[in-house]
């Protein structure tokens, strides 16, 4: 089990926190790095595309002409795909693009992201972030005191008011990100997941000491 520093706002070390070795010293496994990854982007496809086909366009009661004795070709329906604003054969459809992978490979998953950003040395643990109202240039004076780069996921653990400035503080900073991490009570807003493509797609992962907690308490006992 390691033990890294915790530090305030203002980068001063004011204590420590253990890493667990099951969490954040694993051997990554790139393979469910990729498939997790693979179905966040896909979950995010939205599937609308949606054609009509000839039973759903107006009209097509009534045959056109009689089948025989008119010089014309044979028709049945005015709504067929060969008639104009007629239905389409073999268009798309709505679909569900998303895709499923067990509770025990999200948690392989995370647990090899973790801890690479762990043995990059590119996580960094701070005691908390309270924001009383939301400002941009007040979150990047405290990134700018903590890490060299503002590329940056931060992983918040509770969705008070405060944590939830943060997180609109970040907002229109291109390269950061903040996160809640608190899913309890499916209704709120606001409030996301610990995932994959997030902690990937950052240089740099920020936790508060509550937050290693919440992660410690929900996969220290995965086998």
């Amino acid at each position: 089990m390691a033990e890294v520093d915790v530090v305030n706002l203002e980068g001063e070390k004011v204590g420590k926190v253990s890493l667990p070795a099951k969490i954040f010293e694993v051997e990554p496994n790139r393979d469910l790095l990729f498939r997790f990854i693979h179905k966040q982007q896909a979950d995010k496809r939205k599937g609308n595309s949606s054609t009509k086909t000839k039973a759903e366009v107006a009209g097509g009661g009534r045959k056109p002409w009689a089948q025989k004795h008119t010089g014309r070709a044979r028709s049945g329906s005015n709504s067929s795909p060969i008639w104009r604003h007629g239905g389409v054969a073999f268009g798309p459809k709505p679909k569900d693009w998303s895709e499923h992978l067990n509770k025990k490979m999200k948690a392989g998953a995370i647990k090899s992201a973790l801890s690479l950003k762990f043995k990059d040395k590119k996580l960094i643990v701070i005691d908390k972030l309270e924001m009383k109202e939301p400002k941009t240039k007040q979150f990047l004076g405290y990134v700018k005191k903590l890490v060299p780069s503002v590329d940056l996921l931060c992983v918040l653990d509770t969705r008070s008011e405060e944590q939830l400035n943060v997180k609109k503080s970040a907002d229109n900073i291109p390269n950061a990100k903040v996160i809640i991490a608190d899913n309890v009570g499916r209704k709120a807003v606001n409030v996301d997941g610990l995932n994959v493509f997030d902690i990937m797609k950052h240089e740099w992962l920020m936790l508060t000491q509550h937050t290693v907690e919440k992660i410690v308490e929900v996969y220290g006992d995965d086998k």
